[in-house]
C-alpha cells in the first residue's frame, strides 16, 4: 500500500480551466433564483463552516449522508467496513467524477481528506485525526485516532466535504454544480457540473440578503423561485397570495443559548441555573410563530432526545438569585457587592429567529432583576471565538449524521473545537466518551440522555426551541420539497430541464 502524498493547499477561487471543464453546455433555461441569508464565504474548505456550505449549495458531497427521511445512507461510498479496533475499510462507487472531469479514486480523496485533517480541528471532534492509505483505486483504509464505531455517520458530519487538489492546489469538488462566482457578501453563480449524472440542468444564482424580511419582499415581487428562511411574521401575507407557496417543515435544528463560563456573571452555576429557569420557551415559540419548547439539544423525533420539555419557573429562579446572593435593589434589579447584575446578549441575523428572540429572553431575565444588553452581530463566528459576550443565542443541526456523538463532543466537550460555552467538566467528558466504545444504537442513545441530564445540570447552554422552518417556492419549483434541514438547499433534482 502507498502512503498519500501530502500537497500543500492553496486554494482561492476555481481556476478557469476547471471552470470550464466543469460547465454544462449553455442551457435554454434561465437561471434558478434563490435566495437565503446564508451564503458561502470560502471555496477553502478547511475553512470554518465552509464544508456545510459546499454541501448546502449543491456543490460538494460527503462519503455518507442524511437523506431526506433522516437515514444515514452512502453518497460517495459504497460501504465501509471494520478491519481492526481503529482501522475501517471504505470502498467508493464507481461511477463518480469530480467537476474537472477526473474520476474520483481513494488516492484523491484521501488527499482531500489528508488535508482536511492537517488544517480543521473541527473535523478531529469525534474520532482524533484520521489517516488515509490506498490499497485499490476504490478502496481507502481509514485509520482513527480514536475508536469511531459507526465511521459512517462520522463521513456524515458536516466537515468532511470530499474533494480532491488539482495542479495548482486548489480544491475540485464532485456535486451537481460548480462555482462560476462567488462574491460572499452578495452572490454566488452555479454552473451545472457536466460530470455529475449527464443530466442537464438550469444554472442557478444563489443571493444573499442581509435579513430575511427583504428576502421575503423580494420573493413577493417574483424575484427568487426559492426562498429559503423566510421570516414567520410575512407568512400570513404570503399565504394569502394565491401565486405564491410558502411551505413549512420541522428542522433537525436546535435553537439554544451558550452561557459563557468564563464571564463573571455566569462563573457561578446558580446564576445559569436561574437564567435557564426564568425563560419562558412557550413565549419564544409563539414569538416566531412555530416549533415548540426545547427538551434538550436534539429535535423532539430523534430517539435520543428527552421526552419533557424545559421547565420555566420565576419564583425558583429568582430564589436562586438570592441564594447566590444578587439581591433586588430598589429599581428591580439586582445587584452583588455594588455591582449589579448585566448580562450582554448576542444573536446573528442569518438566523432571524434568533433576532427575533433576542428581545423575548431580555424581558423574561428583567422579570427576575437581570439587566441584559442586546447585541445583532453578523461575524458570529468571530464573537464567539472571541468570549466578548455572555449569552449568545445560536442555531445549530446538532444530529447532521443522525447521531448524538458530534455535537456534544465538538461544542461542549471540554476540549472541543466549537466549545463557545468554556465548558469544562470532567464528569461530562467520562460520559461522552462512551460514545467511542458502543456502536450499539441504544446505547448511543442512552449516553446522550446521560450527557444532557449533566448538562442541564451545569447549564453551559440553555435549550430553547425545537424550530420549524419556511421556504417559499415558484411555480418554477413547486415540486421543491425541503429535507429537515439546510444542509441540502440545492439539490441534484433541484435544477434539472424537463
Amino acid at each position: 500500500m502507498n502512503r498519500i502524498p501530502r500537497r500543500a493547499f492553496a486554494a482561492a477561487a476555481v481556476s478557469a480551466a476547471a471552470l470550464l471543464t466543469a460547465m454544462a453546455p449553455a442551457s435554454a433555461q434561465e437561471a434558478l433564483k434563490v435566495g437565503a441569508t446564508f451564503l458561502l464565504g470560502s471555496t477553502d474548505p478547511t475553512a470554518g463552516s465552509a464544508g456545510w456550505a459546499l454541501a448546502s449549495h449543491g456543490i460538494g458531497e460527503k462519503l455518507f449522508m442524511v437523506d431526506k427521511d433522516g437515514k444515514l445512507v452512502p453518497e460517495l461510498a459504497a460501504r465501509a467496513e471494520r478491519s481492526g479496533e481503529l482501522e475501517w475499510t471504505v470502498t467508493l462507487r464507481s461511477d463518480r467524477y469530480f467537476s474537472d472531469g477526473t474520476p474520483v479514486t481513494a488516492a484523491a480523496i484521501g488527499e482531500g481528506f489528508t488535508n482536511t485533517f492537517e488544517k480543521s480541528k473541527t473535523a478531529a471532534a469525534t474520532g482524533g485525526k484520521l489517516t488515509f492509505e490506498t490499497v485499490d483505486g476504490l478502496t481507502l483504509k481509514v485509520t482513527t485516532e480514536k475508536p469511531v464505531p459507526l465511521i459512517q455517520a462520522l463521513f456524515a458530519e458536516w466537515p468532511l466535504v470530499a474533494y480532491t487538489l488539482n495542479d495548482a492546489g486548489e480544491a475540485v469538488y464532485t456535486g451537481p454544480y460548480a462555482i462560476a462566482e462567488l462574491k460572499a457578501d452578495s452572490h454566488l453563480e452555479l454552473a451545472p457540473n457536466a460530470h455529475f449524472d449527464g443530466t442537464e440542468r438550469s444554472p442557478i444564482t444563489l443571493r444573499k440578503f442581509g435579513d430575511a424580511q427583504t428576502m421575503a419582499l423580494a420573493f413577493e415581487a417574483g424575484e427568487l423561485d426559492l426562498a429559503f428562511g423566510l421570516p414567520s411574521e410575512v407568512l400570513s401575507r404570503l399565504k394569502a397570495n394565491a401565486g405564491l407557496t410558502v411551505k413549512s417543515f420541522q428542522v433537525g435544528y436546535q435553537y439554544f443559548g451558550f452561557l459563557n463560563i468564563a464571564r463573571p456573571a455566569f462563573s457561578d452555576p446558580m446564576v445559569r441555573q436561574a437564567v435557564d429557569l426564568a425563560i419562558d420557551r412557550d413565549q419564544l415559540v409563539a414569538a416566531i410563530n412555530g416549533g415548540q419548547p426545547a427538551t434538550g439539544a436534539f429535535a423532539p423525533y430523534f430517539p435520543f432526545a428527552p421526552i419533557e420539555p424545559r421547565m420555566s419557573d420565576l419564583e425558583k429562579a429568582a430564589g436562586l438569585l438570592d441564594e447566590a446572593g444578587w439581591t433586588l435593589g430598589p429599581d428591580g434589579m439586582r445587584e452583588k457587592d455594588g455591582q449589579p447584575l448585566r448580562i450582554e446578549a448576542f444573536a446573528y441575523p442569518q438566523r432571524p429567529d434568533l433576532v427575533t428572540m433576542l428581545p423575548v429572553v431580555k424581558a423574561a431575565l428583567a422579570k427576575v432583576g437581570i439587566d441584559v444588553g442586546t447585541q445583532v452581530v453578523e461575524n458570529l463566528n468571530e464573537v464567539a471565538a472571541s468570549g466578548e459576550f455572555d449569552i449568545f443565542l445560536w442555531a445549530q443541526h446538532t444530529a447532521p449524521s443522525g447521531d448524538p456523538a458530534f455535537f456534544l463532543n465538538s461544542m461542549l466537550r471540554s476540549d472541543g473545537p466549537l466549545n463557545h460555552a468554556r465548558y469544562g467538566s470532567d464528569e461530562f467528558d467520562a460520559i461522552i466518551a462512551g460514545f467511542s466504545t458502543s456502536g450499539d444504537i441504544e446505547r448511543r442513545a442512552g449516553i446522550a440522555l446521560d450527557a444532557q441530564q449533566k448538562l442541564f445540570e451545569d447549564v453551559p447552554v440553555t435549550f430553547l426551541v425545537s424550530p420549524a422552518w419556511h421556504v417559499g417556492v415558484s411555480e418554477r419549483l413547486s415540486g421543491y420539497e425541503p429535507w429537515g434541514s439546510d444542509y441540502h438547499v440545492i439539490r441534484p433534482d433541484m435544477g434539472e430541464t424537463r
